[in-house]
């Protein structure tokens, strides 16, 4: 593998004391010694739960070229090949502007309530059909996934897509100043995190932090279907510097403009116009958002000097993530199920969204459409309430049957019409037993709830339980 650093680079750039022998190509870096590659650095940053001090020693062990250490922390053998600095996170912030002091690359930054992980897999796919692409992985968005991505950045690349997330206001401001996008897209607001901010319209101030990073002449990707675009808009303009906006969406007076969709349970097909071009592409994962947000993805990529043409058909290949839509095919008594793993997260609009996709899903000749639905956090006082009002999301997309997870969840419950009740329980792991005894040949099982709710568990229960003999299409 070709070296992304040089021991000499990264000592330079992040003001490092060396120590021991240290290996001059380094291939990568990594937090996590139980993942780390031989020739990788390890940056021993200290979490919430754990201190990566701790690990230092088993990742030079499983090959580590060297650890980034803080003075005093760790005791390591004398020859141990290190980087000493006085902050470990600090370092690693100081190495990921050095990454985007170097890059010749066109960056984009994304963020939203929803569809930032998905929007910048798409880009992952619709920019690397044109060059080189470099994105962050999984869901790295705060203070040190941002800052990891951005120092992984190969100077090579011709294009580099990184997501920012945030649960409170004057998170986003440092990491897109870090980054400092040619390109940002903001992919919606919606009532998320409430608990932190308690309005909609403080959670679109935060996400217009990310504005603030825009490099001079770049362009912020607003969309225009939202009802906060004009707040957004807003912000665009009180900018330090003058900054393009290109908004999506289905409003005609959009930039990159829906005209037409099918929505079928495992793709969908798009007529648009991107930026005055008509464009005519397939998405390999099923999902109205999925649909919306291509729009801001294929208007960055034109942005960006991409091939259009490309990078629309690139979308073919996209596929949802475990957690965030993957399928899964049951192999249960008398014949198959699918479960649609949809359990990484949830939030109101996240649900709204699945609940269709699991409407759009065709069922066995005797099969039904199951939600099973855990507590969707952070949402404060509104929260009881805006699980009351799924009822009406669950009743317009022909689900069948709800099974439900926690206090909040209870809501929904009693908000539902009796036959449509499957089971409730105040956990999901005490709901499990009722779920694996339901399922029955053709259903359709849909499994969604917030991180905290740990819906997640019943997803690998009913992959174990029930012989899977291959993954569904989608």
């Amino acid at each position: 593998m070709n070296a992304l650093w040089t021991s000499h680079a990264m000592a330079a750039a992040m003001g490092a004391e060396s120590a021991g022998m240290l290996p001059e190509p380094v291939t990568g870096l990594s937090i996590d010694s139980r993942s780390i590659r031989p020739g990788e650095a390890f940056f021993a940053i200290k979490g919430d739960a754990h201190d990566g001090h701790d690990f230092a020693a088993a990742a030079l062990r499983a090959g580590a070229a060297l650890a980034v250490v803080a003075p005093g922390r760790v005791e390591l053998p004398a020859d141990a090949p290190l980087l000493v600095v006085g902050d470990v996170l600090d370092g690693l912030i100081a190495l990921a502007g050095a990454a985007r002091a170097r890059s010749h690359a066109k960056i984009v930054a994304v963020t939203g309530s929803v569809g930032k992980t998905s929007t910048k897999e798409a880009l992952r796919l619709a920019l690397g059909a044109d060059g080189e692409t470099h994105a962050s992985v999984a869901s790295f968005n705060n203070h040190w996934g941002v800052p990891l991505s951005l120092a992984r950045l190969p100077a090579s690349a011709r294009y580099g897509v990184f997501e920012i997330g945030m649960n409170h206001a004057g998170e986003i401001t440092p990491l897109t100043r870090l980054l400092r996008p040619h390109i940002a897209i903001v992919t919606t607001v919606a009532p998320v995190h409430l608990e932190y901010f308690g309005s909609e319209e403080a959670i679109a101030d935060a996400k217009a932090e990310i504005l603030l990073g825009i490099e001079p002449g770049g362009t912020a990707v607003l969309n225009r279907d939202n009802r906060h675009f004009q707040r957004l808009l807003d912000h665009a303009a009180r900018s330090e510097h003058a900054l393009h906006v290109v908004s999506f969406g289905e409003h005609e007076l959009a930039d990159a403009r829906l005209l037409a969709c099918s929505l079928r349970a495992d793709c969908s097909t798009v007529e648009a116009d991107i930026l005055g071009e008509r464009v005519t592409y397939k998405i390999g994962a099923p999902g109205r958002h999925l649909v919306d947000n291509s729009l801001a993805v294929l208007a960055t990529a034109s942005l960006a000097g991409a091939d259009l043409a490309l990078a629309a058909l690139a979308l073919a290949e996209q596929a949802p993530a475990a957690g965030r839509g993957a399928r899964i095919a049951l192999e249960v008594p008398g014949g198959t199920a699918t479960v649609i793993d949809e359990s990484y997260n949830a939030n109101p609009v996240s649900m709204r969204a699945a609940l269709a996709l699991l409407g759009a899903s065709p069922v066995g000749a005797r099969g039904r459409r199951i939600a099973v639905l855990g507590d969707m956090l952070e949402l404060g006082p509104a929260g009881r309430e805006l699980h009351r009002d799924l009822a009406q999301a669950v009743i317009d997309n022909d689900v069948d049957l709800v099974f439900c997870a926690g206090p909040l969840m209870h809501e929904l419950w009693q908000a539902l019409p009796s036959e449509r009740r499957g089971g409730y329980a105040q956990t999901a792991a005490a709901l499990q037993g009722a779920v694996l005894s339901a399922v029955a040949n053709g259903d359709v099982i849909m499994i969604k709830g917030s991180n905290g709710s740990r819906m997640g568990p019943i997803v690998k229960e009913l992959a174990r339980h029930f012989t899977t003999p291959e993954p569904a299409q989608g």
